[in-house]
């Protein structure tokens, strides 16, 4: 693995793990009134096309980090669009 590679994990990780907290206060409190519904539309639309150029490219810590943010983030929309 190279020094690049390592640092493309590493801030993957670090940008990936950002939305864990805004998920777990999201689902514990059922309250999404501070949340954006234009930010993490918008935030999960960019997520998804960062995954796509990934995919299109091989680059793998784009496409495991992109995945796993689309995937909490989507969540937090999901529940920003349930709970109002």
């Amino acid at each position: 693995m190279t020094l690049v590679s390592l640092m493309g994990y590493v801030a993957g990780t670090c940008t990936t793990l950002a939305f864990l907290p805004q998920v777990f206060r999201t689902w514990s409190t059922r309250s999404t009134d501070d949340i954006s519904l234009g930010m993490f539309s918008l935030m999960v639309f960019g997520i998804a096309l960062w995954l796509l150029y990934g995919i299109a490219v091989g680059d793998w810590p784009l496409i495991l980090a992109d995945g796993v943010s689309l995937i909490l983030a989507a969540t937090i929309l999901a529940l920003k669009l349930h709970f109002g």
